[in-house]
């Protein structure tokens, strides 16, 4: 990615304490832009003041809520990119309760698109959504024109919120991107439950050397994309304008079963343990079933393709974390292993 694309833009990042924002942030900063973070901190979901830590004294993070009109107005002002990846993000309490997913991923969206239609017209807006928009698949491997039937209200939610913003680009003139992701893993994602995230999940259950659960016979198929060529699929996308109002697959071609996921992360630990579990009814209820990305579109617009492999990637996450796991998570591992020494994040906003 040449540093004279972002050199001195104005950027925002929704969700930016967060997994994937994080990374992003950090590699914004590396290239130049002058970048700013919106996060609610919302108690498990993932925002963590020691994701920014190598650029805490780089970047303006403001504490507020993606619903608030107010501060969205404010914040968008001046951007040159947006990237909009804050929301609710677990799948099965969107199954009890689905009026977070609703608020946080339907009218959030559409309160920062109104601000950007009033207030910054000529800002670039790229959407995080999920490959679960897709819902079962129909062909192997899922493309971008293939149809959207989501089994999950969290996914529902994900596909209306596209919509939005595909309006708003069409109708008027908000430049927008569309990104699918798929089974993202990598360092910074949160690790202290398991409703989001499988494969970091599991590598936690392996540091601590707890079972792992493959459920059902372990032969379903996903593709899991590393944090890393995440980030350089959305800054390709960005600046990329043949790309603008075009939906995109980020993922991996190349698919494994659960059952080897899990067998290379035990390895790539040194520890770890599994055994075969029946789904849980709510698990049961939206398992879609195998899934891999066609990635062929993103590659055509943009050059992109994944560069991390599922072993190297699943070394970078696991060294990560053994260095600062006691920032993710609280366990024995945590106590024995890990010693990190940091300067305390400085107060600025």
């Amino acid at each position: 990615m040449p540093k004279s694309e972002f050199y001195g833009k104005s950027v925002l990042i929704t969700g930016g304490m967060g997994f994937i924002g994080s990374n992003l942030a950090i590699r914004l900063t590396e290239l130049g832009a002058n970048v700013t973070i919106l996060d609610a901190m919302i108690a498990d979901y993932g925002g963590n003041e020691f994701n920014i830590m190598p650029v805490n004294d780089q970047v303006r993070v403001n504490f507020c809520d993606i619903r608030d009109e107010s501060a969205v107005t404010y914040l968008v002002r001046g951007k040159d990119y947006v990237f909009h990846l804050a929301g609710q993000v677990c799948h099965l309490m969107s199954m009890t309760n689905p009026f977070p997913d609703i608020d946080m991923n339907i009218t959030a969206t559409a309160i920062l698109m109104e601000a950007c239609r009033k207030y910054n017209p000529d800002a670039v807006v790229v959407y995080t959504g999920t490959r679960g928009q897709y819902g079962p698949s129909v062909s192997l491997p899922v493309n971008e024109e293939a149809p959207t039937n989501p089994k999950g209200i969290y996914e529902i939610s994900n596909l209306t919120a596209e919509k939005i913003i595909k309006v708003y680009n069409d109708v008027h003139g908000i430049r927008s991107v569309l990104l699918r992701l798929s089974n993202i893993y990598g360092p910074r994602s949160q690790m202290r439950h398991s409703r989001f995230g499988v494969c970091n999940w599991f590598v936690r259950l392996a540091m601590d050397n707890q079972p792992i659960q493959v459920f059902g016979d372990g032969s379903i198929l996903r593709d899991f994309c590393y944090v890393d060529d995440t980030v350089e699929a959305i800054l390709r996308v960005a600046i990329t304008p043949a790309a603008y109002g075009e939906i995109f697959n980020v993922g991996s071609d190349i698919p494994v079963t659960f059952l080897e996921l899990v067998k290379v992360i035990i390895k790539q630990a040194g520890r770890g343990q599994w055994n075969f579990a029946e789904f849980s009814p709510e698990r049961k209820a939206q398992e879609p079933g195998d899934f891999y990305s066609d990635v062929n579109k993103i590659l055509r617009f943009t050059g992109w393709v994944p560069e991390t492999s599922l072993e190297d990637g699943l070394t970078k996450t696991i060294d990560y974390y053994t260095k600062y796991g006691a920032h993710y998570w609280d366990t024995q591992f945590g106590r024995e292993l890990i010693n990190v020494q940091t300067a305390p994040l400085s107060t600025h906003k």
